[in-house]
């Protein structure tokens, strides 16, 4: 048994999950399971990944019954096979298939999260680009989903609108003088010391401006054109660091790279990933 201790948002998640799916009992096995049946169990990989979520899985289980016994066969970040095991249980055979559905939809949609991750950080080799998810996740699953980004070996962007200060396009309409910006960025520094600042840019006329900024980190490039990015990161030379968003695709992301941007930031590892094909099996 692991001694990871989850989140308490996670373990409420967790449990959320089970009441949903459980109710007020698990029919089919109060009926059709002897009590007294005890089994092993375990949750393998129907095709290649990459592992995220293991611990939750793993306390889906615990939550259904203290007594099960599980043992972690793949960490997070870890590659597997088509046949491989992830996770091992044994115990009542009742309390592994109360848990079974609960503990895959949490497992394979994590898994599908850090597998889709790897191929984008793949993608962009060798090229030092650092891959970024975004705030379009499953409410309720941020943290997780987050967590299954980094163990693809991607880079979390901000966790929410406290920690990080990015002023898109909507902001901009409401101002966009040039002495309001700084008065909001200097603000910001002052009561947020360490607080990064990113402004999107729709242009080039656009990133000229922003550069004369104190206090600014990162120019979002939105939705420009590779030579149009190449131009960007030439004019910066460095100045702030850039960070390449929308119309990010897989079969795009490499020459995206090669433009010399930081960072390429993806809603797609998050909001519309395949969940990896994992099943239980009993012994």
């Amino acid at each position: 048994m692991s001694d990871t201790q989850l989140p308490l948002s996670v373990v409420t998640l967790i449990q959320l999950a089970l009441m949903e799916d459980v109710g007020p009992g698990d029919v089919t096995s109060k009926y059709f399971v002897p009590e007294e049946a005890t089994a092993s169990a375990r949750i393998f990989a129907k095709e290649d990944g990459v592992t995220a979520g293991i611990e939750v899985a793993a306390e889906v289980f615990r939550q259904v019954d203290p007594l099960l016994s599980v043992r972690v066969a793949k960490n997070d970040s870890e590659p597997f096979g088509k046949g491989d095991t992830l996770l091992q249980i044994a115990g009542p055979t009742r309390s592994i298939l109360t848990a079974e559905r609960t503990a895959l939809n949490f497992l394979q949609r994590l898994c599908g999260v850090a597998t889709q991750t790897r191929r984008y950080v793949e993608a962009v080799k060798p090229h030092a680009t650092k891959i970024l998810d975004t705030r379009k996740t499953t409410p309720g699953w941020r943290l997780l989903e987050k967590q299954a980004v980094a163990a693809g070996g991607g880079t979390n962007h901000r966790m929410g609108l406290y920690d990080m200060a990015m002023v898109k396009d909507n902001h901009l309409l409401a101002d966009d003088a040039q002495a309001d910006l700084q008065a909001a960025i200097d603000a910001v520094k002052k009561d947020h010391p360490g607080m990064r600042v990113e402004l999107e840019a729709d242009t080039l006329d656009q990133v000229k401006r922003f550069l004369s900024l104190r206090g600014l980190d990162v120019i979002l490039l939105d939705n420009m054109g590779t030579e149009t990015m190449r131009e960007a990161v030439e004019l910066v030379k460095g100045k702030v660091e850039l960070e390449a968003s929308g119309g990010v695709t897989l079969e795009r992301i490499a020459e995206i790279a090669a433009t010399g941007v930081d960072y390429i930031s993806s809603g797609a590892l998050t909001h519309s990933v395949r969940s990896v094909d994992l099943s239980l099996e009993l012994s």
